[in-house]
């Protein structure tokens, strides 16, 4: 099984992915094209093996990702300074509800690194300052 370093790495090997990657939503079950960013999350703990052993859920909800985490105790909100391998999760326009979701790559000097996909309709690495009122909170998987 990989370690959650591993899976912030193996993520970012998907960056490059133009457009929108329909084995993503496919992988998932969906016919069609669907806002597919927890399916990319999904994707790649399924990848790492964290499916199956029940580190990570797999979602196509954002919100059904977050109460997975809560309903463990595997939470923290936007103030944490998160780690490799974890779960962050968007709120874009503060309003309580969130959005969107990527991976954690790595975290220094007070700056979020992620890999997320959907994001522009490809998988992006981008970063944010720890605390950033977009994100909305972290999953801690246990692994």
């Amino acid at each position: 099984m990989a370690t959650a370093v591993q899976v912030g790495s193996y993520s970012s090997r998907f960056i490059t992915f133009q457009p929108a990657s329909v084995s993503h939503w496919s992988w998932y079950g969906f016919d069609g094209r669907v806002e597919w960013c927890a399916c990319f999350v999904s994707w790649c703990a399924n990848e790492c093996g964290y499916i199956e052993s029940g580190v990570i859920p797999k979602f196509a909800g954002c919100a059904n990702g977050v109460q997975w985490f809560k309903d463990r105790g595997q939470w923290q909100d936007s103030s944490f300074e998160p780690s490799a391998g974890h779960i962050i999760f968007f709120d874009w326009e503060c309003d309580g509800e969130v959005d969107h979701v990527g991976i954690v790559e790595k975290c220094e000097n007070g700056i979020v690194y992620t890999v997320e996909g959907n994001s522009g309709d490809a998988c992006r690495q981008k970063q944010y300052a720890v605390g950033s009122s977009v994100i909305y909170g972290y999953g801690i998987p246990a692994y």
